[in-house]
Order: C-alpha cells, then sequence, then structure tokens
C-alpha cells in the first residue's frame, strides 16, 4: 500500500502487506516477521559506512548515518497480515504463532516501533480495510484499522 509521492518524485509506502493463503506452516509465516525485522535494523555495511563518513565530513552539514530504509522513509511502513483460506481456527492459530514470534527476544523492539497487524481475509471482504478489523498482534483483543500507530 502506498501513500502519497515523496519529495523525491517518488511513491511513499506506507505498509507492506504479506498475503497468507495458508500454503506454508505457520513457521514460514513467522520467519517473514522475522525477515522485516532485520529490514527494519538493516544498516550499511562498515566498509560502505566508512565511504559515508569520507563524503559527510566533506560536507559543510553532514548526515548522521542511519538504516537505510531511514534514507527514503520517514517511518518504516506498518507491516500487515492478510491471512485466508482458513477456517476462523486456521486464522487464530496462524494469528497466535504471529504473537508468539512478536514475543521473540531478537524481536522486542520491533512490534513496539512498528505496527504489525493481522486480518482474516473473510473480514476484509464483509468490511472495508479501512475499518477496524486488524488486530495488533501485541494486543489480539484490540480491533483497528490498518492506519493504526504504534501501541497505546
Amino acid at each position: 500500500m502506498s501513500g502519497t509521492d515523496d519529495a523525491g518524485g517518488g511513491v511513499m509506502l506506507r505498509a507492506f502487506v504479506e498475503a497468507d493463503w495458508a500454503t506454508m506452516g505457520p513457521e514460514r509465516l513467522t520467519a517473514k516477521l522475522g525477515s522485516y525485522a532485520c529490514l527494519h535494523s538493516y544498516a550499511l555495511a562498515p566498509a560502505v559506512r566508512q565511504q559515508q563518513r569520507q563524503r559527510q565530513r566533506q560536507q559543510s552539514f553532514p548526515e548522521p548515518v542511519q538504516e537505510t530504509w531511514c534514507q527514503r522513509y520517514p517511518l518504516f511502513p506498518r507491516l500487515l497480515f492478510v491471512l485466508g483460506r482458513r477456517r476462523p481456527t486456521g486464522v487464530e492459530t496462524r494469528i497466535h504463532a504471529l504473537r508468539a514470534a512478536a514475543r521473540d527476544i531478537t524481536l522486542t523492539g520491533f512490534p513496539r516501533e512498528v505496527p504489525v497487524l493481522a486480518a482474516a481475509m473473510t473480514d476484509l471482504l464483509r468490511h472495508v480495510p479501512t475499518t477496524p478489523v486488524w488486530r495488533p498482534v501485541h494486543d489480539l483483543d484490540h480491533r483497528v484499522d490498518w492506519m493504526h500507530d504504534r501501541h497505546p
């Protein structure tokens, strides 16, 4: 999902959307959460950072070295999991697997900084995606809209 054009003439990404049609086990689904967490914390390799610092020394107002995605986006896009082709119990199993993965010690900072939401495809078809049908993986008892920000 994207939003308005940014200053560079590109499109501002507002969300990564993972559509899960239950073709893979919950382990592979939750591994995707780990991949997004790695992307969130990804920074340039030391050699590239050194080159960047050298260029910055030549500038009158150098910018700090930051995660690579920060160069394009002011905020990391939220992560939306759309879960389909399962009975309600299968969707619940997958949502709980995402919650368990989000609590993993290696991911604890990521779900606090980036909204990670899940919704059943049946709910999205019955309602519109902008209604509160999304469940934050850190708090499965709540329903929010897809533009929900950080933790309450």
